[in-house]
């Protein structure tokens, strides 16, 4: 149990304590005649938990976007961009052929012409061409000066030393002109964008070698508890496979986040716990916890966090799955050191779900993407979805592309991925979107259109 015990004073009975936020929750003993008293915990109502939306605000707001860092183009692949890139010049800088064939001056008209030279790709001509020559080009060469049209190569038939040319044509044509793609000045990556092909391109092409990105955020997984056993480890009675480490972990590197060296599987003791916290809290702008936050006697996490030095904001939300969830923030004593802490309830779909939903919108804004937040998009449920009697509940469903859905004008239908128990995992296997489905006794009846979390743009 995280939190205090009050010594025991002439009265038979233990109280402990723990503080959440204003409020305190209280739990009670049997009398300390009992050897292992075991204890009686008063469930929090949820009237006194935070909304989803009123947590989210929190963790934005003590959460800053990271500082930037310039590296080559060939290594910025799927970086987030801390600055606009602009071009500079113009594009392409002189006007180019954009077919293989021969250059003229379109005047001329179809008729046998001798050839007064030929211009390659990277290669300038060198000459003027006077009225009454051609050149042959080729695709993306720069346009002899005194030319102004192309004629494609299959237009176009040899006659002995000369050309002919079997087409007319107006003058540009088959030509790019000069910074016809991209104007001088023009913005080619916004700041805040991922560097995708297109984006790494697009700023090769305005002629920049490097770029400013923002630092990929030192993230640093905990996972917590007795009875798990690293992955592949032989399982003893009681115990349970760590599934979250490598889970978030993996969640963490593919939004471009630098996850420090697995630490050891924290066990359930204050002495343990603060060494992993404490180690953590040096290295990391975000610490991702698993378990040690709900209500039992081994659950010491916010405690321990406390005792480090951190501020909790917010313990218990109003939602299914992952109510224990909590945040709390942490600055070193010199003032030059910031981390956030993100604790997960130790169930692997709760903690997937909570990742999605605070960590998720952390790291993006830690990473400068604009806005840190997930896109949703409308779908039409597939079957219905029975809702919990008090807490909004997120559902994982799996989105199918149907091109009969409103009107023929298509749409995605949403499919449930099944139970959706905390601890099964999955539920999470195939899902691309979460639902929320308001509390309360009605359910969300099949076909309805509802808003989704899309989650295939991490």
């Amino acid at each position: 149990m995280p939190g205090c015990v009050v010594p025991r004073a002439a009265s038979p009975t233990r109280v402990g304590w723990r503080t959440l936020g204003p409020k305190r929750e209280t739990l009670l003993s049997r009398t300390s005649q009992d050897m292992n008293p075991p204890h009686v915990f008063v469930a929090r109502p949820a009237s006194d938990m935070m909304s989803v939306r009123q947590v989210l605000d929190i963790v934005l707001s003590k959460t800053e976007c990271l500082d930037s860092e310039v590296v080559a183009l060939r290594e910025a692949a799927y970086r987030v961009a801390a600055e606009d890139v602009l071009a500079p010049a113009g594009f392409p800088p002189f006007p180019a052929s954009i077919m293989d064939g021969y250059a003229v001056v379109a005047a001329d008209g179809p008729g046998e012409y001798p050839v007064a030279g030929q211009v390659m790709a990277g290669h300038p001509a060198g000459y003027v061409q006077e009225p009454g020559q051609v050149s042959y080009i080729t695709t993306g060469a720069p346009m002899p000066e005194g030319a102004d049209a192309v004629v494609r190569i299959e237009d176009t038939e040899p006659s002995g030393d000369r050309v002919r040319i079997k087409v007319g044509v107006q003058p540009g044509h088959d030509v790019r002109q000069a910074g016809s793609d991209m104007a001088p000045g023009t913005l080619v990556v916004r700041a805040g964008s991922v560097l995708g092909p297109a984006e790494l391109g697009l700023a090769a092409t305005a002629g920049a070698g490097t770029v400013a990105v923002t630092r990929r955020p030192r993230v640093s997984v905990l996972s917590t508890g007795d009875e798990l056993q690293p992955p592949g480890e032989p399982l003893g009675p009681g115990q349970i496979p760590d599934s979250n480490h490598v889970m978030l972990s993996a969640m963490a590197q593919r939004m471009g986040c630098d996850v420090q060296p697995r630490t050891a599987i924290a066990e359930d003791t204050e002495s343990q716990l603060g060494q992993e916290v404490r180690g953590s809290l040096r290295q990391s702008d975000l610490i991702i916890t698993s378990g040690g936050i709900s209500m039992g006697e081994a659950d010491l996490l916010p405690k321990v966090l406390t005792d480090c030095g951190a501020e909790i904001h917010c313990e218990r939300v109003l939602m299914k799955p992952g109510k224990p969830f909590t945040f709390s923030s942490w600055q070193a004593a010199s003032g030059d050191r910031r981390c956030v802490v993100c604790s997960l309830p130790g169930n692997p779909a709760s903690a997937m779900v909570t990742f999605l939903l605070f960590c998720v919108p952390a790291l993006r804004r830690m990473l400068g993407h604009q806005p840190p937040a997930l896109p949703r998009i409308q779908v039409v449920l597939d079957s219905e979805l029975v809702p919990d009697s008090t807490r909004p509940e997120f559902h994982r469903v799996a989105l199918a592309w149907d091109h009969d859905l409103h009107q023929g004008k298509g749409g995605y239908r949403a499919v449930s991925t099944g139970a959706q128990r905390s601890s099964r995992l999955l539920s999470m296997l195939d899902a691309d979107a979460l639902i929320t489905v308001p509390p309360g006794s009605q359910p969300l009846p099949s076909g309805s259109t509802v808003a989704a979390i899309d989650l295939r743009h991490l």
